[in-house]
């Protein structure tokens, strides 16, 4: 069976690695443009370029994917299989393509958390279960007919980050277990139920701001969901400053009748007051410096005003 596979990030490596550790033949591997990334703003090759290099696969890289340019050497392939795992949104003039259809890996257990960031939204929702789910392309966006899913557990304390790790994994199984299903003619997808479904939209810069006045358990799962990217911020003395890892401070607030978003430091920790009790935060990143422990920040950073977290 000839395959051709799409992907971008980390996530999707797995995916493809494992196809090729059980001897599928993919003959390209389509992934976004080279593009300045990082710090350094240096060109760089995505993820599943740089493996797909190492291994010899040719790679096609589409600025938009319904040019011809990109359409006729994708027909001349002659493909019997579209693996889709984190990419862009499939034209129907590209998933109608293959002659056995094309399928997509989705981090969640759909219908639920439909959209492009389903790991954050489950955590930032506190979701105690998640997973992911194998489905045939339509031209709905995450509304395809389910082939295979697979569920693991939410940690109480586990970030997006954590997550993404694991669901990378189990994903790659149920990537190898939907091509040997589908190679076999044995794939009996089901019709999701539309009345379950939920969303999962892009997270911007205003998504990530802390709102202090929230219960100390939705302010929790919004850092954790958020960590380590793009990060949950706030605002002191005027400079952002990024919070990764918190916890619940269950103990009686140090300081008496203030109001949310103010700040108690005892010793080496720094607690915040939240609507209901307040937060201990445990890693950070003020504008400007290096992420560390709030033991370090506390050693290096001098208040000079009222300690309040906007």
């Amino acid at each position: 069976m000839n395959i051709v596979f799409m992907g971008t990030p980390e996530f999707a490596v797995p995916s493809l690695q494992i196809l090729l550790a059980n001897n599928y033949n993919v003959s390209a591997v389509v992934t976004a443009p080279d593009k300045p990334r990082g710090r350094g703003q240096q060109v760089s090759f995505t993820p599943i370029k740089t493996f797909a290099l190492q291994h010899k696969i040719h790679v096609l890289q589409p600025e938009k994917l319904n040019d011809e340019k990109f359409l006729q050497p994708l027909k001349q392939l002659h493909p019997d299989l579209f693996v889709v795992v984190a990419f862009r949104i499939l034209p129907k003039e590209v998933y109608t393509i293959p002659s056995r259809g094309a399928f997509n890996l989705h981090a969640s257990l759909l219908p639920k958390y439909r959209g492009a960031a389903p790991i954050n939204w489950a955590i930032i929702n506190g979701e105690k279960e998640s997973g992911v789910t194998s489905f045939f392309l339509q031209e709905k966006v995450d509304t395809g007919n389910i082939i295979l899913q697979a569920r693991t557990a939410v940690r109480p304390e586990m970030n997006a980050g954590e997550l993404h790790d694991v669901l990378s994994e189990i994903g790659a199984e149920i990537v190898l277990q939907t091509v040997r299903l589908i190679e076999l003619g044995r794939a009996n997808p089901r019709a999701q139920e539309n009345e379950l479904a939920s969303p999962a939209p892009k997270i911007f810069k205003e998504t990530c701001r802390i709102d202090w006045n929230q219960p100390s358990e939705k302010i929790h799962n919004l850092i954790r969901g958020l960590s380590p990217y793009p990060a949950a911020w706030t605002m002191l003395e005027g400079k952002q400053i990024k919070i990764f890892q918190s916890k619940i401070f269950h103990n009686r607030f140090p300081i008496e009748n203030i109001s949310a978003g103010e700040i108690a430091i005892t010793e080496n920790s720094l607690l915040v007051k939240t609507k209901d009790s307040a937060l201990e935060i445990l890693e950070i990143q003020q504008e400007g410096k290096k992420r560390m422990s709030v033991e370090d920040f506390l050693r290096g950073f001098k208040f000079t005003s009222a300690k309040r977290f906007m």
